[in-house]
C-alpha cells in the first residue's frame, strides 16, 4: 500500500536515511510526541489548523518525532542529540505537550548495526529534556549510562546557561552531563564534514550542525522549527522558544537556505518527514520531504 505524504505528516518517523557523499547520516527514532496545535504555535488558531487537517493526527494533535541523527563516517560514528529516554511523560491538560516517550533509540542503533559504543561523541543541539535523554538516563536494569564514555558536545553559551535551565527542572540532567562535557565553538569542526553553527533564539546557545559531502549539505536544525508548516511561516514562533522574534528571524534565513541547490535540512520533530528541502510553491517555500 502506498503512503501519501498527508499520513506521513500525522504519524511519527521511523528509521530513515540518505547519504552525503561517503557520509551516511539516519534518523534513529527514539519515540514521539503529540503536541496541542494552538499552544505549541501560539500565533495559530484554530481556523489555521481547521485550513491545515492533514497535520493533524485523529485525536486532534500535532504528531512529531523524537530521536537522534547518526552520522557515521567510515567507522566513525556520532550522534546528534540522545532523544528523550527510557521514560514517558503527561504534562497534564494545560501547556503545549500533550505526552511524550522515548526508549526505542538502543534498538534503532542496534538496527543500523552500532551498538552505543561505537559513537564517539554526542553533539547536542541544546539543554532540553527531549534532546538529553539517553545521555543522561541509565539503560534500565543496569545502572549505566549507554554513552557514558562519549564526549559530550554543547556550544559554549548553551553550557554557560546551565545554571537557568537547571532552574527549570533539569538539574540532574545537567549534572548527569558534567563530567563528559567539551564546549563548541561557532564553525568548530566537530567530526569529519560536521561544522557547528551557534544560532541562538531557541535556547541561549542552541546549535545547528552542518554536515556536508558528495556536493551537497544538510543542516540539523534542531527546535529552530518544531512543525513543517513553519517553513511556510516561519515567522510563527514555538512556545518552547527562549527568544521568540530572534528565533522567527533566523528561521527565515534558514528557510532561504533549505531553497538552495544541494541543500536538505534536518528537523528532529517533522514527523515522519525529518529530511527535506524548502521548495517554492506559489511565492511561498513550502518543505518537501527528501526521499535520498
Amino acid at each position: 500500500m502506498t503512503t501519501t505524504h498527508d499520513e506521513r505528516l500525522r504519524r511519527p518517523s521511523g528509521i530513515r536515511s540518505l547519504r552525503l557523499g561517503g557520509t551516511k547520516v539516519s534518523y534513529v527514532p527514539d519515540g514521539a510526541v503529540r503536541l496541542r496545535p494552538t499552544a505549541v504555535l501560539p500565533d495559530t488558531t484554530d481556523r489555521t489548523w481547521a485550513d491545515h487537517p492533514e497535520y493533524l493526527d485523529a485525536t486532534g494533535h500535532l504528531a512529531g518525532s523524537v530521536g537522534a541523527l547518526l552520522v557515521e563516517n567510515g567507522d566513525r560514528a556520532l550522534l546528534i542529540d540522545s532523544g528523550f529516554g527510557p521514560r514517558s511523560y503527561r504534562p497534564g491538560p494545560d501547556g503545549p505537550i500533550e505526552e511524550i516517550h522515548g526508549g526505542a533509540l538502543l534498538d534503532g542503533l542496534a538496527e543500523l548495526g552500532r551498538a552505543p559504543e561505537d559513537i564517539e561523541a554526542i553533539a547536542f543541539t541544546h539543554l532540553h529534556a527531549d534532546h538529553l535523554g539517553w545521555a543522561c538516563l541509565p539503560v534500565p536494569g543496569t545502572g549505566r549510562l549507554a554513552f557514558g564514555h562519549a564526549r559530550h558536545l554543547l556550544s559554549e553559551q548553551e553550557w554557560d546557561s546551565r545554571d537557568e535551565l537547571a532552574a527549570q527542572g533539569l538539574a540532574d540532567e545537567v549534572a548527569a552531563l558534567a563530567p563528559r562535557v567539551h564546549t563548541v565553538a561557532d564553525g568548530q569542526e566537530i567530526f569529519p564534514g560536521v561544522h557547528a553553527r551557534i544560532v541562538p533564539g531557541h535556547t541561549a546557545g542552541h546549535a545547528e550542525y552542518v554536515i556536508t559531502g558528495g556536493g551537497r549539505r544538510l543542516i540539523a536544525f534542531g527546535d529552530a522549527a518544531h512543525s513543517p508548516l513553519q517553513i511556510d511561516h516561519p515567522e510563527w514562533s514555538s512556545a518552547f522558544d527562549h527568544d521568540p522574534a530572534r528565533t522567527a528571524a533566523h528561521r527565515r534565513r534558514l528557510v532561504t537556505e533549505l531553497a538552495e541547490p544541494g541543500t536538505l535540512g534536518f528537523g528532529v520533530h517533522f514527523a515522519d518527514v525529518v529530511f527535506g528541502h524548502a521548495n517554492p510553491s506559489d511565492g511561498r517555500p513550502t518543505w518537501r520531504p527528501a526521499t535520498a
